[in-house]
C-alpha cells in the first residue's frame, strides 16, 4: 500500500492513501461491522433477548401501513387493549392509527411501552 503522511511537526496527523485502497479498507470495515453486529444478534438471541420479526410484519411496514397498526396487529391486541395497557382511551388509539391524531412523545411512549418496542419503530 502505499501511503502519504501529513506532518504536524515530526506527529504524523494524516494518512492519504490512494483512492482504490480507501474503497477496499470502507468495503472491509464495513464487513467486520455486519460480522461483529451478527454476532451481537445471535448472543443476544441465545441469551433470549433478541426478537425476529416476521417478514410479513417488515412488509406491512415497508409499505407504509400505520406502525402502530402493525406492531399492535402483530402482538394480538385490540386497540382496547392496547389503550387499555398504555393508558389512553381506544379511540384515540384508531385516531393514531389512521394519522388523524398526532401523539406526543410521551404517549407514543407509552405505546411502545406497551408494544414491546423501541420508540423509533412507531415513528
Amino acid at each position: 500500500m502505499s501511503v502519504q503522511f501529513i506532518l504536524q511537526g515530526r506527529r504524523r496527523v494524516f494518512a492519504v492513501v490512494p483512492i482504490d485502497e480507501y474503497q477496499r479498507l470502507i468495503a472491509d470495515a464495513a464487513r467486520a461491522s455486519d460480522v461483529a453486529e451478527v454476532r451481537r444478534f445471535r448472543r443476544a438471541r441465545r441469551a433470549g433477548q433478541a426478537e425476529t420479526v416476521p417478514a410479513a410484519v417488515v412488509d406491512r411496514l415497508l409499505s407504509g401501513e400505520a406502525p402502530l397498526r402493525v406492531w399492535r396487529e402483530h402482538r394480538g391486541l385490540s386497540a382496547r387493549g392496547l389503550a387499555d395497557a398504555a393508558g389512553i382511551s381506544a379511540p384515540y388509539v384508531s385516531q393514531i392509527e389512521a394519522g388523524r391524531r398526532h401523539p406526543t412523545v410521551a404517549v407514543l411512549a407509552r405505546l411502545a411501552d406497551a408494544l414491546r418496542v423501541e420508540l423509533d419503530d412507531l415513528a
